[in-house]
């Protein structure tokens, strides 16, 4: 958590209005000019909460806040209060840490969050593009939109590197009272599961909450795929206005929607079962007793869904249902899955109130949504060719699955894939990601991802253990001089991400498409404690680059390169 600090300092006896605290030393009275919950950050005019979290817990910091000179301090673990008590301290104690920094956060920046127009996005995959499509539509519609979401912190031209999807709630806080001071209007927000089950949202309530999908994800946190589930719906309700919205993206009548099972229909079913739900456009006798509309959205079904679509590696056309008269939109975005978080979008947009002019130049404008199959350029003239390159964030068994049908179903020639595993996370989905690129990829290099402290060579065997199915490898284990071949398909490992990509786009014909995908956006690389700056995509460019000027950029005897 980081420290917060506003353009006027605020009285103790002020500050606490509202919240769960008991003052049991010290002077009511002090002035707060920040409050922090990472000890680091405790100084002088500081408050410091002490907040037990998933690996520490702030109370064995509490030493080091008061040498720094923070002014008071909030304790959850009462017994420690006659440690300091007589020395100039002012000493509170809460029931709840978690919920007394989120309230003491909005009271030192004013409340905020009422004063905004609040959307959140939760789900597995989907949230960064969705996000950047409805960013897009509230623009085109005249409003000021901010995002706080995986790839950024960001507002009217304004960038914040994004330490985690949903911010801790100082951090929160101090960014919306940043964003109403500019001018923003409307907030749009990616929820995840850790934010929810921490109460790093407590007293944030949206206008419209929106679900995308749930897959096979963050099970190193969560004990199960339903507590998981059960985070996520925590958004809808305990966190919806009395008037909010629910847009929910139901599966396709196949069963799946980019590869999910049907939590989508779960999590409406439950919302309507507690009768303070309604469906969209129905008549309201009681609305005191069903306050929230619920949208539905899909790829083949909803309140707005896709009739048809022509989809492209040059971008998406579809007639959309639902809007009102169908409609026909265009994006430059790629692949089948695009098409629900373009769904998504839409149903947000028009439970906002936008109309079909506004929703349609929203989807035009979006490009690009920065490492989500994000294509690759050399940047020289002529581009001679060594197929087309697309970087994507794919880290899921569900996100993988469908990015590479979508891309599968496009390319002329071989489908080459390069991906790796991160370390010190959900172990589980390795090898299931290995048996999804063994059947989907024409060809697989299996790499590193972060692999933090974890050995990259046992990450990457997990993956590869992934490729064998009843005794028997899906893609062959072939020298990468045979995969040069045209038409060889096979798989190899190379540790090093830098000379993976490098062989994949030495692999690849004209006709070819190679996809990295794990990291996306993401510019740096963990190895055991430290942090590197990578990029996938301005690696990818450096070697198209070398490409169009001739240069051998792969060599095939470092196949198992770690160079």
């Amino acid at each position: 958590m980081t420290r917060t600090t506003g353009d006027s300092a605020k009285i103790l006896r002020e500050l606490i209005v509202g919240v769960d605290l008991e003052i049991v030393e010290g002077d009511p009275d002090p002035r707060i000019d920040g409050i922090t919950a990472d000890s680091r950050q405790a100084g002088a005019g500081t408050l410091f909460v002490a907040v037990k979290g998933e690996r520490f817990d702030g109370h064995d910091f509490l030493a080091g806040a008061v040498e720094q000179g923070c002014r008071a301090v909030v304790l959850e673990r009462r017994e420690l209060a006659d440690d300091f008590r007589g020395r100039g301290l002012t000493v509170l104690t809460t029931g709840d840490s978690r919920r007394a920094v989120a309230e003491l956060a909005a009271n030192f920046y004013g409340h905020p969050e009422k004063r905004l127009k609040l959307v959140g996005i939760t789900g597995t995959n989907g949230k960064t593009t969705t996000s950047y499509l409805l960013e897009s539509m509230i623009r085109a519609g005249g409003g000021e939109p901010g995002v706080i979401g995986t790839v950024n912190y960001r507002f009217k031209g304004r960038e914040e590197e994004a330490p985690f999807t949903t911010p801790e709630a100082i951090a929160l806080y101090r960014i919306m009272g940043e964003m109403v001071a500019g001018g923003v209007d409307h907030l749009i927000m990616e929820v995840s599961s850790h934010a929810l089950s921490q109460q790093r949202l407590h007293g944030i309530y949206f206008d419209v909450a929106a679900f995308t999908n749930l897959s096979h994800e963050h099970l190193d946190f969560h004990a199960d795929m339903d507590d998981y589930f059960a985070a996520k719906r925590k958004l809808f309700l305990g966190h919806l206005k009395e008037d909010g919205m629910a847009v929910v993206m139901l599966a396709g009548r196949d069963g799946s929607a980019a590869g999910e099972r049907d939590w989508g229909d779960r999590l409406a079913g439950q919302l309507l079962a507690t009768g303070r739900f309604r469906k969209h456009g129905a008549t309201v006798e009681r609305s005191r007793l069903r306050p929230h509309a619920l949208l539905t959205c899909g790829r083949d079904r909803g309140d707005i869904h896709v009739a048809a679509a022509e989809i492209s590696l040059d971008g998406i056309r579809a007639e959309i249902v639902g809007l009102g008269d169908d409609v026909i939109f265009e994006s430059p975005l790629v692949g089948d899955f695009n098409l629900l978080n373009m769904a998504t979008a839409m149903g947000i947009g028009h439970v906002l109130g936008l109309n079909e002019e506004q929703i349609g130049r929203g989807l035009r404008e979006t490009a690009r949504v920065p490492g989500r199959l994000e294509r690759v350029r050399s940047g020289a003239a002529g581009e001679t060719g060594r197929g087309r390159v697309f970087v994507d964030f794919a880290h899921t068994p569900d996100a993988l699955a469908g990015v590479l049908r979508s891309v599968r179903s496009l390319c002329a020639g071989r489908l080459i894939l390069v991906f790796g595993c991160g370390g010190d996370r959900d172990r589980a989905k390795r090898p299931l990601m290995g048996e999804i690129a063994g059947r989907l990829a024409d060809v697989v290099i299996i790499t590193t991802d972060n692999s933090r402290s974890e050995e990259p060579r046992k990450i990457m065997a997990d993956i590869e253990a992934g490729l064998r199915v009843d005794g028997k490898f899906l893609l062959p284990n072939k020298p990468p001089r045979e995969l040069f071949a045209s038409g060889a398909r096979g798989y190899g490992v190379i540790e090093s991400r830098r000379a993976a990509i490098r062989t994949a786009i030495g692999l690849a014909a004209p006709e070819d498409v190679v996809l990295i995908c794990g990291k996306g956006h993401e510019t740096y690389q963990i190895v055991g404690d430290r942090k590197y700056f990578f990029d996938d995509r301005l690696e990818a460019a450096a070697q198209l680059a070398a490409a169009d000027l001739g240069a051998n950029i792969a060599d095939p005897d470092t196949w198992n390169g770690k160079s």
